[in-house]
């Protein structure tokens, strides 16, 4: 590794605004009894769990001209290198209302338009960025401008730099990323099943279906299933996690906060089950509160220990404790 650095990539970042609810009652007037706005999307929320860790991170993409400040404001307190390209227009809103079950209705909202110009600014400023970075996280959706086509040729140039990229997607641009074989993927089960063409309603056929993705060339497939734990496929062999239950808050950001646990472990060369615990564990931690990131390390390494990883034997059928 060249440093100890995470470049981490959001091409149609947002702000959060978060609702604590009863009950969802749709076409009513609903009450929210406590809310926060904060900045976000999938590669941001990746940048900020990483920067609470101690990695040194540094954020790009392309952001709102209109409402950039809170994001500049947590990238400076969190010591992030901001290499974002600044469009005309504002970034989206997204509105997340988390009913007291956990449930949570997401209502996300258009984003900027990304033109010509912008787009050749991302590219140049990410392949400068590779020169000295190793690792890249490209996570989240896609704003009006940017194609899967582009998204599949920035994966297969960095990977052809040598470059790790750690890809969470959705829809198309999930399908057409995959299909430049990034070194680490984590797809949920849902987004897998799309993936698949068929649903996969069991533990046996997302083996399967992570297994066949991981022939396509990609190096490590990891399945979020949320409170059934973490499946990891990593070079052939099948890993396993199962946290205790959590009492459930928010489920926003849970899975940005495993892809950061992934990438701090991997900056860490850390073996493979430890690497499972950790992002497991910290996982865990992020449902049982509303705003993503770390709040108390030491809790992180109290609940790893009681973390379940198991590697799979060949048949997927049973597993053995490690």
């Amino acid at each position: 590794m060249k440093n100890n650095g995470v470049v981490t990539v959001t091409l149609n970042p947002a702000l959060d605004m978060t609702g604590s609810m009863g009950t969802l009652k749709a076409g009513f007037v609903n009450l929210i009894n406590s809310s926060n706005l904060n900045p976000g999307g999938k590669g941001v929320n990746v940048a900020k769990v990483l920067a609470e860790l101690g990695a040194k991170v540094t954020v790009t993409g392309f952001l709102g001209d209109d409402n950039q400040d809170p994001f500049a404001h947590l990238f400076e307190q969190l010591g992030i290198e901001d290499r974002f390209i600044r469009v005309s227009g504002a970034s989206r809103i997204n509105v997340k209302l988390v009913e007291d079950t956990g449930r949570v209705t997401d209502l996300n909202f258009p984003g900027v338009t990304v033109d010509l110009a912008s787009l050749q600014a991302f590219e140049n400023t990410l392949f400068e960025l590779a020169k000295t970075n190793d690792l890249f996280v490209i996570a989240g959706s896609l704003p009006v401008g940017v194609t899967p086509a582009h998204l599949h040729g920035w994966i297969a140039a960095l990977r052809e730099k040598g470059k790790k990229v750690f890809f969470d997607s959705s829809n198309a641009a999930l399908v057409e990323g995959l299909k430049a074989s990034p070194w680490l993927v984590k797809p949920n089960d849902e987004e897998l099943s799309q993936w698949a063409g068929r649903e996969l309603n069991d533990y046996q056929s997302l083996l399967d279906a992570g297994s066949a993705l991981a022939a396509t060339g990609i190096q490590n497939v990891v399945i979020s299933r949320g409170a059934d734990g973490v499946l990891w496929c990593s070079e052939g062999e099948w890993f396993a996690s199962q946290p205790p239950r959590m009492e459930v808050v928010s489920t926003v950001g849970a899975g940005d906060t495993l892809v950061a646990g992934l990438c701090w472990a991997e900056l860490n060369q850390w073996e493979k089950e430890q690497s499972l615990s950790f992002a497991t564990a910290l996982s865990a931690l992020a449902v049982t509160q509303i705003n993503v990131g770390v709040s108390d390390i030491y809790q992180v390494e109290a609940l790893q220990n009681e973390i379940s990883v198991k590697q799979l034997q060949a048949n997927h059928e049973t597993g053995v404790e490690r």
